[in-house]
């Protein structure tokens, strides 16, 4: 499996300068991975990850007896090249697909060790209100990497909006749609490039931690959200293979399922986001 599209050149460089890797809370000083003060660093992308990872290290942490550093990351590939070189320990924001996707791709050696919630991937508009009001020949942006691609045009059979291939699964294309009754194109783009292309097409479909970045809410403003429902996308807590046992670790997973997280979950995102105890 490839990451179908790598990402261009211009917009890797307003991603890499979008890179924050910036703690969030109060600065620790720790030297990266196996820092001698033994924190543990993770990447994450702003939201949801960012603001679960800062709940757990305001409110959580201390009692755990874990130190917590997060670095945030605008993008989808960066957090994943950092934890395989070792600046991370840890990472939150990725589905298991993606993951496997990316090692597949990338030659690198990630491993899930923990799901920890469902961020819905939705379809937003401001031209309809529907996506069976989309008219004939109306435009839709797509995320442009194999796995969320695919994900996105499932979503949008699964609404009867299209339809695919027999086994197009995963690695599902719009070269993959058998029928397209609305003639529709589809416009691929960078994940956080979609929320930026809504004044242009007549719908996209856009990964839920961009969707909230850019103001939306998955639960009130998509014209289309995905199910929770036997859901494969989940996202994960990654680390490199071989750290699934570290201490810090396995005190971070702890956290990420306890009643006070799923709590935190819910009262925040109003379904916009769903605890994986929840779905």
């Amino acid at each position: 499996m490839k990451l179908r599209k790598p990402v261009l050149p211009a917009a890797a460089g307003v991603l890499a300068l979008g890179l924050a890797l910036t703690a969030c809370g109060s600065g620790t000083d720790s030297a990266g991975s196996g820092g001698a003060d033994d924190t543990l660093v993770v990447g994450a992308t702003p939201v949801p990850a960012g603001e679960v990872l800062t709940y757990i290290k305001d409110d959580l942490a201390g009692k755990a007896g874990l130190k917590l550093e997060i670095k945030e990351f605008t993008d989808y590939v960066l957090p994943n090249t950092a934890l395989q070189e070792g600046s991370l320990d840890a990472n939150l924001y990725q589905h298991e697909p993606y993951l496997k996707d990316f090692n597949e791709s990338k030659g690198t050696d990630l491993v899930a060790v923990a799901p920890v919630y469902l961020p819905p991937l939705g379809v937003y508009s401001k031209k309809v209100t529907d996506v069976a009001k989309l008219a004939d020949g109306a435009t839709v942006a797509l995320p442009n990497d194999t796995t969320n691609e695919a994900r996105a045009l499932e979503l949008l059979a699964a609404e009867g909006v299209i339809t695919l291939k027999d086994g197009a699964g995963a690695n599902a294309s719009p070269a993959d749609i058998a029928k397209n009754p609305r003639n529709l194109t589809f416009k691929e783009l960078e994940p956080a490039q979609l929320p930026r292309s809504l004044d242009d097409v007549d719908a996209a479909v856009i990964n839920n931690n961009y969707a909230q970045d850019a103001g939306l809410s998955p639960a009130k403003d998509a014209i289309l959200l995905e199910s929770a429902k036997d859901n494969p996308y989940t996202n994960v807590l990654a680390v490199k293979r071989g750290d699934e046992d570290d201490p810090r670790v396995e005190k971070l997973v702890k956290l990420l399922g306890s009643a006070e997280v799923k709590k935190f979950i819910e009262d925040k995102y109003q379904g916009s986001v769903l605890p994986v105890a929840s779905g």
